[in-house]
């Protein structure tokens, strides 16, 4: 039994150098293609229309387009974003967000979501099969005059039209001037004399490169929330086997480790195709099968988002797209925890200090199991001359020297695992806390103090690391043991494992552990000047 403590230490050990890739790292989606079930057509009842900037007579010389006339740009800017859009395919060719930056450096240029120099890879590409026939690449009439667009107080709304087979497309932007959201509405209006039929497809495309891979902490790549699970798909095996997802479709995207690319499809039949080829990765709804009459009407509207993955932000642009948002098997611990970093933020203005008063009260939480553990360990330790001398005696006898033991324990009231267990208990906090401060956006280029300007990175000079390393060896002397001298010089080689480990970690994380320790530190400081 005087190997138990032994045993839980090197578990505690092993726990902590293998959990992030047991519980962290993306889990494999298994590569399924859904059978698209037949859809009844049937010819839908007209829905409304939204409203179109410029186009009061959207039947006149307004709908007149040259498919060969020169491509045009048009920016619209707000204090958030600054999105450029083309008139071939009334397409969107990049997005800059304006309250973000590259790198961390002063003098850092715009941080850019999305950027494409040619239309292969512009995104929200809409386009028909069938009778629908509508190329992605389709020259579009821009129903306004200006170059350049600011979203102020109101709503902007911005109309491309085209026509082509005697089919008019009015694809309508509404961009909001305190949202990374905007939305889109897709009108189409038969003007032949016999009906149409086919489907029409919206394709969120993604520049993906395959050095930007998911690391062990964090996935890149596309995600899909149906309202109760949100599923990953690794790109590199898209290209392979592409995912289909059908109904109950909330959103699609493209996740990165701090930002969302994701749209909201309004219409319930859609389906989901993703794939990925060249340097691209693609979301694309495509709806049911749908028939229009001459001079019949149809329209199709979805939700976007194009920004950080901060829930502010998310829950403001609605269709539930804080759900990018998820820190794995810990997400119900990780969440709260993050509450409640941002409230003491909320007060104090820096992640650093917030971190540090996070930690206090946790350690405060645990304040009592830590007492109780710290107080076994010595109290077994006061033991050790009593049972070494049972060791001697029953050495031979293992079952006899077992119950010797136990009877022992029980009468000197001492449980042999009562030192371990809390620790035990805490590690669940520590990686909860761990994904929250490793993957939150709001850590990203947050400066401390001094040197320590990015939480999110590494600490540039290693001061902290090694901090963290001698206050962890000042711990492990101070904490009551039962080992023997060689097994206790093999615990004492933590602190320089976590060293190592924790020398590229972001420095929100080693502060978290370095101020755990020193309260740590503290509590058994306090412990030891208690009378026995």
């Amino acid at each position: 039994m005087d190997n138990n403590r032994t045993i839980l230490a090197v578990v505690l050990i092993v726990l902590l150098w293998s959990g992030y890739s047991l519980f962290f790292t993306p889990q494999r989606q298994v590569q399924q293609v859904a059978v698209v079930e037949k859809v009844t057509q049937e010819t839908p009842t007209e829905p409304a229309v939204a409203p179109v900037v410029a186009a009061s007579d959207t039947t006149g010389s307004d709908l007149i387009v040259n498919n060969n006339q020169e491509e045009s740009f048009l920016t619209v800017s707000s204090d958030y974003y600054e999105v450029k859009m083309s008139t071939v395919g009334a397409t969107v060719r990049s997005i800059v967000l304006k309250k973000y930056n590259k790198t961390n450096n002063p003098d850092s240029e715009l941080y850019t979501l999305f950027y494409s120099d040619n239309f292969e890879l512009s995104t929200l590409k809409a386009s028909g099969s069938d009778g629908l026939y509508i190329p992605a690449n389709l020259s579009y009439k821009l129903l306004d005059k200006r170059k350049k667009i600011e979203v102020n107080d109101e709503n902007i709304v911005v109309s491309f039209v085209a026509s082509i087979n005697d089919l008019i497309i009015v694809k309508t932007f509404t961009f909001y001037p305190s949202s990374y959201s905007f939305d889109l509405n897709i009108q189409l209006t038969n003007n032949s004399h016999n009906p149409v039929n086919g489907k029409l497809s919206l394709s969120l495309i993604t520049p993906w490169d395959k050095d930007d891979k998911s690391r062990m902490y964090t996935f890149v790549g596309p995600v899909t929330y149906d309202g109760e699970d949100l599923s990953e798909d690794k790109p590199g095996d898209l290209d392979k086997s592409p995912r289909i997802y059908k109904n109950n479709i909330i959103w699609s995207g493209y996740a990165s480790k701090y930002f969302l690319n994701a749209i909201s499809p309004q219409d319930s039949s859609e389906q989901l195709y993703i794939t990925s080829g060249l340097g691209f990765v693609e979301n694309k709804f495509t709806s049911a099968q749908i028939s229009l009459l001459t001079e019949q009407k149809t329209s199709f509207n979805y939700s976007s988002y194009f920004g950080p993955k901060e829930d502010e932000f998310l829950l403001a642009g609605g269709h539930q797209f804080e759900e990018a948002i998820h820190y794995g098997f810990f997400h119900p611990l990780s969440k709260p925890l993050m509450v409640v970093l941002k409230f003491f933020y909320g007060f104090i203005g820096n992640y650093g200090f917030s971190i540090i008063l996070l930690t206090f009260c946790i350690k405060l939480i645990f304040w009592p199991l830590t007492q109780k553990s710290y107080k076994s360990m010595k109290g077994m330790q006061k033991l050790q001359p009593e049972m070494k001398k049972m060791r001697e005696k029953h050495g031979k006898d293992k079952q006899k020297l077992n119950q010797e033991m136990m009877s022992f324990y029980k009468e000197n009231k001492v449980n042999p695992l009562g030192g371990c267990l809390p620790m035990v208990i805490q590690i669940p906090v520590f990686f909860a806390l761990y994904r929250v401060l490793l993957g939150s956006i709001e850590l990203r280029h947050a400066p401390f103090m001094l040197w320590i300007t990015d939480l999110s990175a590494k600490d540039p000079y290693y001061v902290t690391p090694l901090i963290m390393g001698v206050t962890m060896f000042l711990q492990q002397k101070m904490t009551p043991t039962n080992m023997d001298p060689t097994q206790e010089k093999i615990m004492l080689m933590m602190p320089v494992v976590f060293t190592f480990m924790f020398l590229n970690f972001p420095s929100g994380l080693v502060l978290y552990w370095l101020t755990n320790n020193l309260l740590t530190i503290l509590q058994q400081y306090l412990i030891r000047r208690q009378p026995d």
